[in-house]
């Protein structure tokens, strides 16, 4: 059987200055290519800007150090540069995004890579810059909604027209919950052409251990939350810092790193609690297995997710979670066994749901 050849086209994928970004599509990407049925090339532009800064630019900042050209698990990345003026990339990223990809997807053609397909990650601007793409290279676009893409973009003009321009276009469309159609659906996105598709686990990674060593190594002698994500407001680690103050008996890690990081600590010290909630940074992927394994809950506040893997990971871990009832994590925690949703996205609904969650584990 012939092989289909995917060019993936996204910017949600890891590299040097960004090694935990869009992991969740390269295992995706990872475990297809395995099959052996596909081969898959993968563009995932950066962007660039010639002053760059840690807070103005974060983005251009963190990419400027990676290769142009790499290798991961057996897929062959490409990572051209896109032009990107802080504080205007949202109008002008898809079509900046499309011309910078275009030679070297011209190029792979050449070099005897005809693709069959442009397998698009996230809607905008990736999504918007595939089809663009795709309708000057004459190639089928398919597009993956993720989260935030399709919960939160809309609301702008002009990305609600571009994206519904895409969807249009596009030969098919997947989103990786149910409750990211609805949005699509009330662009007048024909619902037959919407797949759910959610994202998996990789099993052979997360798996349940004896926490008995993993929390001796990890210093835990106590009741301990985790909590883990990206240092923003929408991850909502501010609300479960101030149910520390209530659920006295338990300690708190923060796994992840961001622009709230020093408002946190300056919150931790105004609370008091810097003795029992600790901020740990980034933690590689395979570490945050130790991490999963060791503590008694994930706890996962977040205002909006398509669908959070950090809940699959935990729970594959064999550790249960508390969560806010955000788009798709109800898809996620489907009974009882798996955890506890919150009754509301608040601080005390975070104790409430904690304390559900111990006194029932």
């Amino acid at each position: 059987m012939k092989k289909v050849k995917i060019l993936t086209f996204t910017s949600l994928f890891p590299h040097v200055g960004n090694p935990t970004q869009g992991l969740f599509v390269m295992e995706r990407l990872r475990h297809l290519n395995a099959s052996g049925q596909v081969e898959i090339k993968v563009v995932a532009p950066l962007p660039w800007f010639p002053f760059t800064h840690k807070k103005l630019n974060p983005y251009a900042w963190r990419a400027k150090n990676s290769a142009k050209e790499e290798s991961s698990h057996g897929l062959t990345i490409y990572h051209p540069r896109y032009f990107l003026i802080p504080k205007l990339g949202m109008y002008m990223s898809p079509l900046s995004m499309a011309l910078a990809s275009l030679p070297i997807l011209k190029k792979t053609v050449a070099q005897g890579y005809d693709f069959d397909l442009i397998d698009a990650h996230y809607f905008y601007p990736d999504g918007i810059a595939a089809t663009i793409l795709g309708k000057l290279l004459n190639k089928p676009v398919i597009i993956t909604a993720r989260g935030s893409d399709l919960n939160q973009l809309p609301n702008y003009f002009i990305p609600k027209k571009l994206i519904k321009w895409a969807a249009n276009s596009a030969d098919g469309l997947i989103t990786v919950c149910a409750a990211l159609k609805k949005p699509l659906q009330d662009m007048g996105i024909d619902e037959s052409t919407i797949t759910v598709l959610r994202n998996g686990v990789d099993l052979e990674k997360f798996t349940p251990q004896d926490p008995t060593p993993l929390r001796k190594r990890l210093g835990i002698t106590s009741t301990t939350l985790l909590s883990v994500g990206y240092l923003i407001d929408r991850k909502g680690h501010d609300l479960i810092i101030r149910a520390m103050e209530k659920l006295e008996a338990c300690n708190l890690l923060i796994a992840g790193d961001g622009p709230n990081r020093e408002e946190l600590l300056l919150l931790i010290k105004e609370l008091g609690l810097e003795n029992r909630i600790k901020l740990l940074g980034e933690i590689p992927h395979t570490e945050l297995i130790v991490y999963y394994g060791a503590v008694d809950a994930l706890v996962l506040a977040s205002s909006r997710e398509g669908w959070a893997n950090v809940l699959l990971e935990a729970m594959a871990c064999g550790t249960p979670v508390v969560a806010s009832k955000a788009w798709g994590t109800p898809e996620v925690v489907a009974n009882a066994d798996a955890g506890v949703l919150m009754e509301e996205r608040s601080v005390q609904g975070v104790v409430d749901g904690v304390n559900k969650l111990l006194n029932n584990p």
